[in-house]
């Protein structure tokens, strides 16, 4: 125990004055053992006291610091993380869509100029634009760095850098498109996401050691789905929201897995992480074309 004493030491006169806790943290793990990674949080606050610094660490999530931390000693960041993607090529998802995304006309949606024309998806003109392509379906990329998110409600108090970094797979379609499950799951929550730019109607699904979330849906949602149900894979659970009831965008789906929901136990979680932090963001929320099972071309120009 002395020893982790004189690293949170360490890391609190470390993090005196500085913007970014998140890399002195990651940092000050550096070498830890798995035994004493789990002590350094507790030890940090100790050792740092009244300082400012104590309340924008207080300000975070404390699982997604633990993540860090666990990141910096060179350990997963997310344990429960460790074997899903093996175990999520394994199963058997129903589409979430009927027809298909993969049997229908789809065009990827990059947002980083790649389609100079394109609206931005917070824009209403951006409805006509996507029809104007023929196409049913639109994807929207995991793992993007998009622009669109750059105001306070992306930031917290462990740095100034905003969370850009998209964590889930956005279908767009038109607003009312059915959304089917894609397994056998429990309703987790329902519930409504009212800032702007956020979820909008918003469902989790409990899945055997992973969770899936469904963003931007329609008000039909509440009526569909309740909280403890039992769903079955095929079943329709949502419909897509139109801007009103969608958080204000383009109607589509946000798709995303969680291999561990960190502390966020309300009817919300991050739709995207920081840069810098991304193997640690890609451990909490994997790929999730890993269940929608599309070609890397679906979502290439």
């Amino acid at each position: 125990m002395g020893d982790i004493t004189v690293r949170a030491a360490e890391v609190a006169l470390r993090a005196r004055g500085q913007r970014d806790l998140y890399a002195i943290l990651r940092a000050g793990a550096a070498g830890l053992d798995a035994a004493n990674v789990a002590a350094l949080l507790p030890a940090v606050y100790l050792a740092i006291g009244p300082a400012p610094e104590a309340a924008r660490l207080a300000g975070v999530d404390q699982g997604l610091l633990g993540a860090v931390i666990r990141a910096g000693a060179g350990l997963p960041p997310v344990v429960a993380a460790v074997g899903l993607q093996q175990r999520l090529e394994g199963l058997s998802p129903h589409p979430l869509f009927s027809p298909p995304i993969g049997q229908s006309a789809h065009i990827a949606l990059p947002t980083r100029g790649e389609r100079p024309d394109m609206p931005a998806f917070s824009d209403t003109a951006f409805d006509r634009w996507f029809d104007s392509t023929g196409a049913r379906y639109g994807l929207g990329l995991y793992g993007e760095k998009r622009s669109v998110y750059t105001s306070a409600q992306f930031a917290d108090s462990m740095s100034d850098e905003r969370r850009m970094m998209h964590l889930g797979v956005d279908v767009f379609a038109r607003a009312g498109t059915p959304v089917h499950a894609p397994l056998d799951a429990e309703v987790l929550s329902v519930t409504y996401n009212a800032d702007p730019l956020d979820y909008g109607h918003t469902l989790f699904l409990q899945h055997d050691g992973f969770i899936t979330l469904y963003g931007h849906l329609g008000g039909s949602l509440p009526g569909l789905v309740r909280v403890g149900q039992k769903v079955q894979a095929g079943q329709v659970i949502a419909h897509l929201g139109d801007w009103h009831e969608n958080g204000g965008w383009s109607a589509h789906l946000h798709f995303q897995i969680i291999a561990d929901r960190m502390e966020q136990f309300g009817g919300n979680f991050w739709g995207v992480g920081h840069e810098s932090l991304w193997d640690v963001w890609n451990a909490i929320s994997p790929d999730a074309n890993l269940l929608l099972r599309l070609p890397d071309s679906a979502f290439q120009i």
